[in-house]
C-alpha cells in the first residue's frame, strides 16, 4: 500500500470504473416509446382502451409490498403529505419526526399546518429511538413519522407498540428501504400507511416520482383523491377519448399524480429491484467484515427484526481519535481520493439543518405560539449531532460494483487511517441530493 495518500498527491489505492446510477433496464425504451405513441401521458387523459401505466404500476407495487392500495404520486415528498392528511394531521396536531432525517420528513409535516416534534436517533441505527418517542407523546400527537434511513430500520416492534398504547397511528417513511423487510414483512406494510420517494438516488427511480401504500381501503380513497385534485377513478372503463378521473369527490386535493412516464421506467426498475438489492446486500456483507478488521470503523448496525437488507446509502462511523483527531470531513475527503467514489457526510441534525427553516416562511407563521412551537431549535438532538460529526455514507450504486472492487474501500479505510496524521486541512463534506 502507497506511503502517501491520494489527497496529498500520492497514488490511489485503486482506479476503478464504478457503476452509473441511475441505469436503465432492459426494456425501459420500449415501455417509454410505448407511452410516447399511446395518446395518453397521464392519469389525467384520456381513456384509450387499456390501464394505464400509473395504475399498473400501482397494483404491480402493491402486490410487491404485499399489501391492498398503492397511490402513486409525483414524488416523496406529496407521499408524505396525502399520508399525513388522510390520517386527519392537520392544523396544530404534533407529528413526531426524527432528529436524522432529510428535511422533507419535517416540511411535508409543515405543509399541513402540523408541528414537527424533532425526537433523537438510536445512535446504534440512526433510526428514531423508541425511549425519545414515548418521552415525546403529548395529547396533541397525532402520528409518529417513523424513517428506515441509509441502510437500517427503526425498531418496529417498539414503536407499533408505542403508536397502539397511545392510540397514535404509524406512519413509515420508507424512502430509502424500497423491499427491506421487518419480521418478514415488508417496509412500508407495518404502519398504518407507508411512503416512498423514486428520485433518481432512490433504489427504484423514476428521476422523480413516489407512492404511499396501505392497507386500509378507507385511507386509500382519500390518499387517491387527494393526489387527483379530489377526483376518483371511473368505476367502470368510460370508453374511448373519456376521462378515467371523474369529479365525484367527498375531498378536496391537489395534482400530485406521477406522469405515464415515470409509471413505465418505475415498472421496468420493479422488475429487477430484489436482484439487485440481493447483489448489493451480499457486497455489503463481506464489505461490513474487512471494515470491522479496521480499528476506529464501524459499520451501522441492524436490529435482529431485520430479515431483509436493503442499502440506499452504505453507512459507516468513524471514530476521529483512531484517524489522529482528523474530523469526519477530512477523513471523508481522503477515503473518496483514494477509491474514486464520492464519500458524503451524513445528514446535519434537523435542528441545525441549514434546509431546514421553518421560521424563515411566511406561510407557516400561523401565530406567535405556532412560531415557537416549530422553531427547530428548541430541540436537542445529541445522538443526531455525534452522527454528524462521525458518520460517513456511499451511495447504492458502489454496493453494484464487483466484489473485488467493494473491497478497495475497506483498503482506503485502512491506509487512510494509517497515514491520517499527514491529512490536510478540513474539507467541508455535504449529505447527499434528494427530493
Amino acid at each position: 500500500m502507497g506511503q502517501s495518500l491520494a489527497v496529498t498527491g500520492g497514488a490511489p489505492v485503486a482506479t476503478i470504473d464504478w457503476p452509473v446510477w441511475p441505469r436503465p433496464v432492459t426494456g425501459t425504451d420500449q415501455l417509454v416509446a410505448d407511452v410516447l405513441g399511446s395518446g395518453r401521458w397521464a392519469l389525467s387523459g384520456p381513456w384509450k382502451g387499456r390501464r394505464s401505466h400509473e395504475q399498473e404500476f400501482a397494483r404491480r407495487f402493491a402486490a410487491y409490498n404485499e399489501v391492498e392500495h398503492c397511490v402513486p404520486t409525483a414524488n416523496g415528498t406529496s407521499a408524505l403529505v396525502i399520508a399525513l392528511e388522510a390520517l386527519g394531521v392537520g392544523a396544530g396536531d404534533e407529528v413526531i419526526v426524527p432528529g436524522l432525517t432529510w428535511v422533507a420528513s419535517a416540511s411535508a409535516v409543515l405543509n399541513v399546518n402540523a408541528v414537527p416534534v424533532i425526537v433523537d436517533i438510536d445512535p446504534a441505527t440512526l433510526c428514531l429511538d423508541p425511549a425519545a418517542v414515548e418521552a415525546a407523546i403529548t395529547a396533541r400527537t397525532r402520528a409518529i413519522n417513523v424513517v428506515h434511513l441509509y441502510s437500517s430500520m427503526a425498531d418496529m416492534d417498539a414503536i407499533l407498540a408505542i403508536g397502539a398504547r397511545h392510540g397514535v397511528p404509524v406512519l413509515e417513511d420508507c424512502a430509502q428501504a424500497h423491499g427491506a423487510r421487518w419480521r418478514g414483512r415488508r417496509a412500508g406494510s407495518l404502519g398504518r400507511v407507508g411512503t416512498f420517494s423514486m428520485q433518481q438516488t432512490k433504489l427504484l427511480t423514476a428521476g422523480e416520482g413516489g407512492a404511499a401504500i396501505t392497507g386500509d381501503p378507507d385511507l386509500f380513497d382519500a390518499m387517491f383523491q387527494l393526489r387527483a385534485d379530489g377526483r376518483r377513478l371511473a368505476p367502470q372503463p368510460p370508453g374511448d377519448d373519456r376521462m378515467e378521473l371523474i369529479e365525484r369527490s367527498s375531498l378536496m386535493g391537489n395534482n400530485y399524480c406521477l406522469s405515464e412516464f415515470g409509471a413505465a421506467v418505475l415498472l421496468s426498475g420493479l422488475e429487477v429491484l430484489d436482484k439487485e438489492n440481493e447483489i448489493r446486500a451480499a457486497n455489503a456483507a463481506r464489505l461490513t467484515a474487512r471494515l470491522r478488521e479496521v480499528p476506529g470503523v464501524d459499520p451501522i448496525r441492524r436490529l435482529p427484526g431485520v430479515t431483509g437488507d436493503t442499502y440506499y446509502q452504505y453507512a459507516v462511523r468513524v471514530d476521529p481519535e483512531a484517524f489522529a483527531a482528523r474530523s469526519a470531513g477530512q477523513v471523508c475527503r481522503a477515503v473518496e481520493m483514494e477509491i474514486g467514489f464520492p464519500v458524503s457526510r451524513c445528514y446535519p441534525p434537523l435542528n441545525r439543518n441549514p434546509l431546514y427553516q421553518p421560521l424563515g416562511k411566511r406561510r407557516y407563521l400561523l401565530s406567535d405560539e405556532h412560531r415557537d412551537r416549530i422553531d427547530p431549535s428548541r430541540f436537542e438532538l445529541p445522538n443526531a449531532e455525534r452522527a454528524s460529526a462521525e458518520v460517513l455514507t456511499f451511495h447504492h450504486s458502489l454496493l453494484l460494483a464487483r466484489p473485488a472492487d467493494v473491497d478497495v474501500v475497506a483498503e482506503a479505510f485502512a491506509k487512510v487511517r494509517r497515514l491520517a496524521a499527514s491529512i490536510p486541512a478540513p474539507a467541508n463534506g455535504t449529505g447527499p441530493a434528494e427530493s
